[in-house]
């Protein structure tokens, strides 16, 4: 249930083909790219990746009307799937401000413009921040901070659409370090009790995990499945940022999301964003979650 994201941006960056063999021969079944680069997606075709495909910077295009919307999906979607596994589409990735307004027309559209090219295969979703939960503490209390959530909820309750969610204790400890840094690392720690379920936390990412999901039962939209489309913790470059802390980190959420939380103990599909990893995972690890350096080789 583990993916890698993906990110092309760089200078003298390896091949999509090479990228895509490399997770190929470490066991990488899960990929999420962030705009529909065509040198990707034919690296992918027959490949088996199932793909995130985010829609770029192509959101208020999107919304405009249902025309746009079919163009998108005639020149992005149709020449590659069924070929490329594309499996959801994000449709924005931690919208913010007005443009937020956006995102459920936007997705409107691309569900009818799929089903217009007979393209019944792929779940059309969004990816948010964990800002857009007002209550993580105790997380039967989490609820959604914003109104305009609570309809992409109910919208994808009706599709049967899963809420992409970039899920990042590493930011909430970071904002709250009162919080126990092996809590949050997926350490030996003290655990948390919600007095209100009456279920015990051993770790922070289940805590903010329930938090969405208590917020999606309040807006009525309890059977919406999420999906982790980022996590990760930093190895430098800020406060806690560590190769230890990323280690016991990227090594933990792994092997936790293979059983899920205490609330929906099953896997959890789970894609990370790695940087600067010094750690390949176990020697016999079938998922590997790797930084793609320009030499194909581990970061």
């Amino acid at each position: 249930m583990i993916g890698v994201c993906y990110g092309m941006v760089g200078n003298n960056l390896p091949s999509r083909s090479e990228v895509v063999h490399m997770y190929i021969s470490k066991g990488i079944k899960r990929m999420r790219i962030y705009y529909p680069d065509k040198e990707a997606l034919n690296a992918l075709r027959n490949s088996g990746i199932a793909l995130i495909l985010d829609v770029g910077d192509q959101l208020s295009n999107l919304a405009a009307s249902s025309s746009n919307a079919a163009a998108w999906v005639r020149d992005n979607i149709s020449p590659y799937y069924p070929a490329v596994n594309i499996k959801y589409i994000a449709v924005g990735n931690e919208v913010v401000g007005g443009t937020t307004e956006s995102i459920l027309p936007a997705m409107r559209n691309v569900n009818s413009a799929l089903a217009a090219a007979g393209i019944g295969g792929i779940k059309v979703s969004t990816a948010v921040k964990s800002d857009v939960i007002a209550n993580y503490y105790p997380p039967s209390a989490g609820v959604f901070a914003y109104t305009y959530m609570n309809g992409i909820a109910q919208y994808l309750a009706s599709t049967g659409a899963p809420l992409l969610a970039n899920v990042y204790p590493y930011f909430a400890y970071k904002d709250k370090p009162c919080i126990n840094l092996n809590y949050a690392t997926f350490r030996v720690s003290p655990t948390e009790r919600d007095q209100n379920n009456g279920l015990t936390y051993t770790n922070l990412f289940d805590a903010m995990m329930h938090a969405i999901y208590a917020a999606l039962e309040k807006a009525g939209a309890g059977n919406v499945n999420v999906v982790v489309s980022e996590s990760g913790w930093p190895s430098a470059g800020g406060f806690a940022a560590s190769v230890d802390n990323a280690r016991a980190y990227n090594q933990g959420l792994i092997d936790h999301v293979r059983r899920g939380t205490p609330r929906r103990p099953r896997p959890l599909e789970t894609y990370t964003l790695v940087e600067k990893p010094s750690f390949i995972g176990r020697p016999n690890s079938t998922i590997i979650p790797v930084a793609i350096k320009t030499d194909l080789s581990p970061g």
